[in-house]
């Protein structure tokens, strides 16, 4: 199956939910393709997970372009949203647009992610053809002025506050909202409120849809929140690899007849 922003929104009508996963390079999103994940996302979590910063604020657009290109050529069928990064589109909605066409026409991506109610932005980004998937809730590139990786939404004026962003993203012409770290429970009275897709990261079962950060969801990351689920140690299985590999050169056991000319 193809999966196009018309996809999703036909899977919530049909209550069938779908995952989504980060992928920043051209094996995963093969890999992650082939699975059946419905959306690969190039977040730009690529600054924690693949450039080593300790949030997602450095990462630049000259950064996420190769990301984005090297997904986008290896998903056939998942739907390839690319991750605006911080600083690229907050000013105003002509340089959302600018980012926003260099990012369609220099990745091949099918869509745009940005953070927080920039309607203005959203709006733009739309009436120029361009799909948006809103973000609401824990907005990582809002860490420093949030204080951290907290849980957004648990009193009711926050609550409140959350569910009335949705309504105004979906109302801008949003294709779907990523929930980041909000009570279950509120979740999914926006899941219910909406007629787009939700997609949830730390946001309870009933949401629309699912996502994870590919290391954490693989296991290789040495720590990984508590909202993810390991489904597999690829840490531990590299680095046993790794050992071998190092222990077999030592003892000239690698290359082998069998590797030799």
């Amino acid at each position: 199956m193809k999966f196009r922003t018309g996809t999703l929104a036909e899977l919530k009508s049909k209550g069938q939910k779908f995952a989504c996963l980060t992928s920043y390079d051209h094996q995963t999103a093969q890999i992650f393709d082939q699975a059946g994940v419905a959306v690969l996302l190039v977040g730009d979590s690529a600054s924690n997970a693949v450039l080593g910063n300790r949030d997602t604020v450095p990462i630049t657009l000259d950064e996420m372009i190769p990301f984005g290109r090297a997904v986008a050529t290896g998903a056939k069928n998942a739907l390839v949203v690319l991750d605006l990064p911080f600083g690229s589109y907050e000013i105003s909605a002509e340089q959302a647009l600018e980012t926003g066409f260099r990012a369609m026409k220099q990745t091949g991506c099918a869509g745009v992610k940005v953070e927080g109610p920039k309607l203005e932005q959203i709006r733009a980004l739309v009436d120029a053809g361009i799909p948006v998937m809103g973000h609401v809730g824990f907005t990582p590139q809002s860490v420093h002025a949030l204080s951290g990786y907290k849980v957004q939404g648990r009193d009711e004026a926050s609550a409140t506050r959350i569910m009335a962003e949705c309504l105004e993203i979906e109302k801008a012409g949003a294709f779907a909202i990523v929930l980041e770290m909000v009570p279950a429970d509120l979740a999914a009275e926006i899941t219910a409120a909406l007629t787009i897709p939700t997609i949830g990261i730390g946001a309870g079962k009933d949401c629309d849809g699912q996502i994870l950060v590919w290391t954490d969801f693989a296991g290789l990351d040495s720590r990984s929140p508590s909202f993810s689920k390991q489904y597999a140690n690829l840490r531990e299985s590299l680095s046993q690899a790794a050992s071998s590999y190092v222990e077999e050169v030592e003892k000239s056991e690698f290359p082998s007849k069998d590797q030799s000319f």
